[in-house]
C-alpha cells in the first residue's frame, strides 16, 4: 500500500498539487487521471522520487520516503517497477537483454540465472519467440509489452505506469489494460497507473483519483465513475462521443423504467 499525506508540490511561486491525501491499495490497479497540466504526471513523479515534493508524505507500507537518506531510497526503488509512456527500450539491446537489463545491474544472480529469470518474465507478457528481436523490428504493442517485463523482472511490489497505452490503437491497448490488471493481481503488486484513456479507467479501474489543477477532487472505483455527481469529473469523463452517448443511453434507459 501507499499513502500520500498533504502531498504539496510547488516550482517557485507556482503550486502545482496542493495537499493531496490520498491511498493507493495492494493487489488492485490504483487509477489517477486527470486534464494535461492537471498535476497528475508531477504527482507519479514525486511517488517515484524524480521529483521533491515541497511538504508531505508518502509512506511505502508506514516507510515515509520523504525523509528517507540516500541508502534507504535505494533499497527502496529497488521494490519498484517503472514502465515510461514511450517503453524506453535500448534500440542496441535485443528483447531479453532490455528485460534482463535490472538483473544485470541490480541482481547478484548468475548469468544463466537471469537469462531464465527474463524469459520468465517474456513469456509472462506472451512474447515468447521474440527475444532475440530488437525495438525497431517489433510493433508499439509489443515494446509495450517488453517495457512491462523489465519493470516485473525484480519482483517489484509496486509498479508505475505512466501513459502505458500511449500511441496505441484501442484492441491493443485492451490487450495491455488486460495484462496490467492480470499481472497486478496475480503477484500482489501495488499499481498505479496514470492515464487519460476512459476505456482503461472503465475496464481496470479498480481504484480512481481525479486530479484538477492539482487538487484531487474525486475518487472512487470504475462502477461509479457513470453516477457521480461532480461536474468536473462529468465533465472529464463525458468529453468523447463514445461516453456521452453511453450516458444518454443509461438515462433513456431509466426514464423508460
Amino acid at each position: 500500500m501507499i499513502e500520500i499525506k498533504q502531498l504539496t508540490k510547488s516550482f517557485g511561486d507556482r503550486t502545482v498539487l496542493q495537499g493531496i491525501d490520498a491511498v493507493f491499495e495492494t493487489g488492485k490497479t490504483n487509477l489517477i487521471i486527470g486534464q494535461s497540466g492537471s498535476g497528475k504526471t508531477v504527482l507519479m513523479n514525486d511517488l517515484v522520487g524524480l521529483l521533491e515534493p515541497t511538504s508531505g508524505q508518502i509512506l511505502y507500507d508506514g516507510r515515509d520516503f520523504v525523509t528517507m537518506d540516500k541508502r534507504q531510497r535505494i533499497l527502496l526503488r529497488r521494490e519498484m517497477g517503472m514502465t515510461f509512456q514511450g517503453s524506453a527500450l535500448f534500440d542496441s539491446l535485443n528483447v531479453l537483454e532490455n528485460v534482463r537489463f535490472p538483473l544485470d545491474m541490480f541482481s547478484s544472480m548468475s548469468s544463466r540465472e537471469r537469462d531464465r529469470r527474463a524469459m520468465e518474465c517474456i513469456e509472462r507478457v506472451n512474447l515468447k519467440g521474440a527475444e532475440t528481436k530488437y525495438p525497431d523490428e517489433i510493433s508499439g504493442g509489443m515494446q509495450k509489452r517488453v517495457a512491462i517485463a523489465r519493470a516485473i523482472v525484480l519482483n517489484p511490489k509496486y509498479l508505475f505506469c505512466d501513459e502505458p497505452n500511449s500511441g496505441l490503437d484501442p484492441k491493443t491497448s485492451l490487450v495491455i489494460d488486460r495484462l496490467l490488471s492480470d499481472i497486478t493481481h496475480d503477484y500482489g503488486i501495488t499499481t498505479i497507473i496514470n492515464t487519460h484513456d476512459m476505456n482503461s479507467v472503465m475496464g481496470i479501474g479498480e481504484k480512481i483519483i481525479f486530479i484538477y489543477q492539482g487538487h484531487k477532487e474525486w475518487e472512487g472505483t470504475k462502477d461509479q465513475v457513470m453516477d457521480a455527481k461532480n461536474k468536473r469529473l462529468n465533465d472529464f469523463v463525458f468529453a468523447s462521443d463514445l461516453f456521452r452517448k453511453v450516458r444518454k443511453a443509461e438515462l433513456d434507459e431509466d426514464n423508460n423504467k
